[in-house]
């Protein structure tokens, strides 16, 4: 049952900017993370248009804004807008978490320790690991960074070999692999980090080359998606990347509030099917 919210000139506002954005099931799980803390907190969607990305960034703090999350197409254009911008955020070039600080923006990236702490969910470790990441645009730049940092081996696939190898040089002694005909049997952790499966697409590799052992990741949510139905099938492990939205917006929401997220409402609300 849903209840109504009073929203008074004191309420703190949050809210995601992307193009498009009335797809995201980020406004559910944090309202519904405020109001089991009884926090006079809101989240909103703000529809941005693309190339304004930067525009909306600088004005958080004129507009009273306590922060903004920030989704395709405007990672790189909202940290070019900030004041100051974290390590992971300065070595990727994007952010996905604005912070208003005393009326400086600060830029933070939550995506790569959201995806680390979704594996920590599901009992993998990427320490000393033969990992693939499949794409390298925002998202997948974000995992290659935290898989190095973690101490994996890591190896790119990218339509654009130049993208590719952009994204390799985020880990430790990355490699660039092509994209057609990358030995997927050779990995411990396979990561799809691109589109395909969101519409039903087929995954960019023949699914019976992977073998029982492996670890499969798509970080496209909900999780039955083509990959990892046949991953499934064939024994593997494998997990959907509602655990790392989840785990990434709860980043955001600590940056924000500096109160410790709770973790199982917002689950539940990203998990709900819209009405």
């Amino acid at each position: 049952m849903n209840e109504r919210r009073e929203i008074s000139g004191s309420t703190r506002v949050v809210g995601v900017i992307g193009d498009p954005v009335d797809h995201s099931r980020s406004p559910a799980m944090h309202n519904a993370a405020f109001a089991s803390l009884g926090l006079d907190w809101v989240y909103v969607a703000f529809p941005v248009p693309r190339g304004e990305g930067a525009a909306a960034t600088r004005a958080v703090p004129s507009l009273g804004l306590a922060g903004l999350n920030v989704t395709m197409p405007h990672k790189a254009d909202a940290a070019s807008a900030c004041d100051r911008l974290t390590l992971d955020a300065a070595a990727l070039g994007s952010v996905n978490t604005v912070v208003d600080s005393d009326g400086a923006i600060v830029g933070h990236s939550t995506d790569g320790d959201g995806f680390l702490r979704a594996l920590d969910d599901e009992g993998v470790t990427v320490a000393g690991k033969d990992t693939l990441v499949l794409g390298a645009g925002g998202v997948g730049r974000a995992i290659v960074h935290a898989l190095g940092r973690a101490g994996a081996a890591v190896t790119v696939a990218a339509r654009r070999p130049a993208a590719a190898r952009a994204a390799a040089a985020l880990a430790p002694d990355g490699v660039a692999a092509s994209w057609g005909d990358v030995a997927v049997e050779q990995f411990d952790v396979i990561v799809n980090a691109t589109p395909l499966g969101m519409g039903g697409e087929a995954p960019p590799f023949d699914p019976s080359r992977l073998h029982e052992g492996q670890f499969v990741f798509d970080t496209v949510y909900p999780a039955d998606t083509p990959l990892l139905v046949a991953a499934r099938a064939r024994g593997l492990r494998v997990a959907g990347g509602l655990g790392m939205l989840v785990h990434q917006g709860a980043l955001s929401f600590a940056l924000w509030t500096g109160i410790a997220p709770p973790l199982d409402v917002m689950r539940a609300a990203a998990s709900a099917r819209s009405k």
